[in-house]
């Protein structure tokens, strides 16, 4: 019996692994398909050679999504009031909506510069140096481009574990490209621990109870990725907005992105305790969560803006005024 275990633990073992290598094959071919036309759009536009993949890759699920493959859309833009191209109707936000179609994924990416340049919102993004990728990542999400609260930092784990500020500095002149020829085919070491126990920082798991507990005396849910908002008001008798009105989400945000807490009573302006020690990977929206206290207060006690990210270490305050802003892992 216990060998039958070893076995099928072994098993599962291998299929994680090729699902892992064959999604890292799929990223770097979607790189090497567009790197080139990345690094011309940014020389062209200003728009970084680095988010402008990180965006391909998480919109179009590196080349494979079914809008990309019916419309040539790269960046998930959406029809607009003034486009006149052609159309294509996906289901996103909402049921059937209206998409740009374009001739050529050149087309898409020439589209995706000239929407970013053109538009008002996005103006000062074109202020920060070109190598900030962070910077880009956390403006993009605080202009409106994406509703997903962890856009940002899916975009910067992309830039970062495929090397892609690479093709920024290339394009900028600043770096041979002939020296990076093959980088894509291996992606930068991630502060994710390997399965084989390499050294590194890991992301604490948290065992939270099966169905409803508390949290700072608030009745909250831990629930899995992809349940609907709707499902979880059907369950407990509420009504959806208030749902997302408690968690601090968007109006048209309809299904969980990740595994989270979801809190169903309005979240409290104060803390259990004095402070919460900020730990790796935590965002404000996280640590708002986890502690369960209104993401207006949590910024407010710590003299933060909501795209803002607290070093880890740093003490962010829960009852009061912090004396001093904490110190930031980077700034927006």
């Amino acid at each position: 019996m216990k060998c039958r275990m070893k076995f099928l633990l072994f098993a599962l073992f291998l299929t994680v692994q090729a699902f892992a290598q064959s999604n890292t094959d799929v990223i770097n071919e979607y790189i090497d398909t567009y790197r080139e036309l990345a690094i011309a759009e940014m020389q062209r536009s200003g728009v970084p050679a680095s988010i402008k993949l990180a965006q391909g890759i998480l919109e179009t699920e590196a080349g494979r999504s079914d809008l990309v493959m019916r419309s040539n859309n790269h960046f998930g833009i959406k029809c607009k009031s003034w486009w006149t191209g052609e159309k294509v109707y996906h289901d996103d936000d909402e049921r059937g909506e209206c998409f740009r179609k374009y001739p050529s994924a050149e087309d898409s990416y020439k589209d995706h510069s000239d929407y970013l340049r053109n538009t008002e919102r996005y103006a000062s993004l074109f202020k920060l140096d070109p190598t900030d990728y962070k910077g880009w990542a956390y403006g993009l999400k605080a202009a409106g481009y994406a509703t997903n609260p962890k856009y940002p930092q899916i975009l910067i784990k992309y830039i970062e574990q495929y090397n892609l500020n690479d093709y920024t500095l290339i394009a900028l002149g600043r770096k041979a490209q002939e020296s990076i020829a093959s980088s894509a085919s291996e992606p930068a070491t991630t502060s994710i621990k390997a399965v084989s126990g390499s050294a590194g920082p890991e992301k604490k798991k948290v065992n939270y109870p099966s169905g409803e507990f508390r949290i700072n005396g608030t009745r909250v849910v831990y629930a899995k990725a992809g349940t609907s908002i709707k499902s979880l008001a059907d369950r407990y008798i509420l009504n959806p907005q208030w749902i997302l009105d408690f968690n601090d989400m968007e109006s048209n945000f309809t299904e969980l992105e990740e595994d989270q807490l979801v809190f169903l009573q309005r979240k409290r302006k104060q803390g259990e305790k004095e402070y919460y020690v900020v730990e790796e990977f935590d965002d404000l929206y996280t640590v708002s969560q986890k502690v369960g206290i209104r993401l207006e207060s949590l910024l407010d006690y710590n003299h933060l803006g909501p795209d803002m990210i607290p070093a880890p270490g740093e003490k962010l305050y829960l009852q009061k005024s912090s004396p001093l802003r904490p110190k930031l892992a980077y700034v927006q």
